[in-house]
């Protein structure tokens, strides 16, 4: 647990290394390295963005080999990046797009995410949104202590409910998930693929408790 800590400024282009190794099909990491390491710095600066890094120490240096990223209000997230870093991540994804055409349809829909995934029983809910470790340390229930790490920050802020998105074809997903005992909330097709939204009452949970009775924050 003390290898874990929140994501700074300078981590940026270790995350967006592991969310391209683990998420290479998703749109925004078909948009190319550059475009990701502009949009977590873009992330970074919001308050809105709560995120957690797995770092190992490699002598003198630490090593970012994994990470977790979420957010408190995802439109006014997304709304503070675009305001803030427009014309940079425009560039960015004008490059992925030459590469990628087939991105751009894709690009133009992500602004309907939080509308068509939403659910009025769900407002004011936190969502986690990615988490990515490197092959090698999996297996080693890392990813569910920097859940943990999240998920207690989001309950210490106020947020009672956590949500995650994923593919219905997902089956190790959805098992993780029912293991933490996240609920099915609904369903929705985005990017043409159909999408299961799940989610967990925090306070209900055994695995939750405030931040700050957290002895790794």
């Amino acid at each position: 647990m003390e290898r874990i800590r929140p994501m700074e400024y300078r981590d940026c282009e270790d995350v967006a290394r592991l969310h391209e190794a683990a998420m290479g099909d998703s749109l925004w990491a078909r948009l190319g390295r550059r475009f990701l390491v502009e949009l977590y710095r873009g992330l970074v600066e919001s308050p809105h963005f709560l995120a957690f890094v797995y770092e190992e120490r490699e002598g003198r240096r630490g090593r970012v080999r994994g990470f977790i990223a979420g957010t408190t209000e995802g439109p006014r997230m997304l709304g503070e990046v675009s305001r803030r870093r427009g014309l940079i991540l425009g560039a960015a994804a004008a490059l992925g797009a030459a590469r990628r055409p087939g991105v751009l349809p894709l690009l133009l829909e992500t602004a309907r995410y939080f509308r068509v995934s939403g659910d009025a029983e769900l407002d004011g809910a936190a969502e986690s949104l990615f988490c990515s470790f490197e092959p090698d340390l999996r297996g080693r229930r890392i990813s569910g202590h920097i859940n943990k790490v999240l998920f207690d920050d989001f309950l210490a802020r106020g947020h009672r409910l956590v949500t995650i998105t994923t593919e219905a074809d997902n089956a190790a997903a959805i098992r993780q998930l029912a293991s933490w005992g996240f609920e099915e909330r609904g369903r929705f097709r985005f990017y043409g693929k159909d999408m299961i939204r799940y989610a967990l009452d925090l306070e209900a949970s055994p695995r939750v408790e405030a931040i700050s009775r957290h002895p790794a924050v």
